[in-house]
């Protein structure tokens, strides 16, 4: 029997909303970086993933990136995912 569909909804601290769906993947997490680039303009990156610890690992890599890419400034944040209406 397949799973269920379901939609998902976090809520960043700064007010903005992501839905994801529909899914039946066990998603738990977003996460976001939202970059500052040297030129001065601004890149956003998102995922989930299936537990907090995994889209905590990402912050580690978020750091290579900006030293990589040269990003003056960045903000990685992670919010809880939770089902929601259609």
């Amino acid at each position: 029997m397949a799973r269920k569909k379901r939609y998902l909804t976090a809520t960043m601290p700064d007010g903005y909303t992501k839905t994801i769906g529909p899914t039946a993947a066990p998603l738990t997490h977003y996460w976001r970086i939202v970059a500052e680039l040297a030129n001065g303009r601004t890149e956003v990156f998102w995922g989930h993933e299936k537990s907090l610890k995994d889209a905590q690992a990402k912050d580690a890599a978020t750091r290579d990136a900006a030293r990589q890419r040269g990003w003056t400034r960045y903000a990685f944040e992670i919010a809880p995912l939770v089902e929601t209406a259609a």
